[in-house]
């Protein structure tokens, strides 16, 4: 996503940013929203790929919307960080927010990514490692062609599963422990240490084709079709493998919040 400006264009939205956050001139918030509407087409576009076809574009768009006037309202000019930064992640939260209440994903696609997550989870419990595809088709009783047909099916669950709450009463996804975020106070910040650390383990378990796959998608910010190109594999294995990466970090993470809930 190309968002560099001129120093002409950055002084100007600096003008209409400071216009609206000390003042709280509407037309300003306006002229905000109208100049970065293009971030919630990139974003619309990126989550697009990887859902099925009866899920409108039109609503992911206007969730985003819904996103980019939340981040518009919150973003603190004082934090020196980028708003474009701070604006996706909160319009990809939006659209999420809004798949998930809409409830798009079959009740028997949630069982499988359940099942298989919590094979997951105790299986990496037990061994203290990444376990294998065999590994885990044992454990579910099923044959590894049955695997990876359950892991495809559950794949476009598992585009926003790392944006469950981490606690249900809580906005705070597991994806913005990633993000810059202000600790509010010395609780919060311990436990955001923990689940950062806890994160990055799990991701150290992944294999290197996953981790690969979610450092492309999460962080270089690629759709699964370009990471595809880049892997030299088709769009479908990309798909499993982020599909078994997040399996493995929801479990890998559901530990972790059951550790900090005991102490």
């Amino acid at each position: 996503m190309d968002s560099t400006l001129s120093d002409t264009q950055t002084n100007g939205i600096a003008s209409v940013w400071r216009s609206w956050k000390a003042a709280g001139d509407p037309e300003a918030k306006r002229k905000l929203i109208e100049h970065y509407v293009s971030l919630v087409d990139y974003v619309t576009s990126r989550l697009a790929i990887g859902l099925p076809r009866n899920v409108s574009k039109d609503d992911l768009a206007s969730y985003g919307i819904m996103g980019l006037i939340d981040a518009v309202d919150k973003f603190d000019l004082e934090r020196g960080l980028q708003f474009e930064t701070y604006a996706s992640w909160r319009i990809r939260g939006a659209i999420i927010d809004g798949l998930r209440q809409a409830d798009w994903v079959p009740r028997s696609v949630r069982e499988k990514a359940r099942k298989i997550e919590e094979a997951y989870q105790r299986l990496e419990q037990q061994h203290l490692r990444s376990v294998t595809d065999g590994e885990i088709s044992a454990y579910l009783q099923v044959s590894e062609q049955e695997f990876q047909q359950m892991v495809q099916e559950v794949s476009v669950a598992s585009l926003v599963s790392l944006e469950d709450p981490i606690r249900e009463e809580e906005s705070e996804t597991r994806m913005t422990l990633l993000v810059d975020e202000r600790a509010k106070n010395p609780e919060d910040s311990v436990r955001d240490i923990y689940l950062k650390e806890s994160l990055a383990k799990a991701i150290e378990r992944l294999t290197e084709k996953e981790r690969t796959v979610v450092s492309l998608f999460y962080f270089e910010e690629l759709s699964l079709s370009e990471i595809a190109e880049v892997m030299s594999l088709s769009p479908s294995r990309i798909s499993q493998l982020h599909s078994k990466a997040i399996l493995r970090l929801r479990g890998h993470l559901g530990r972790a919040k059951e550790q900090l809930m005991q102490q």
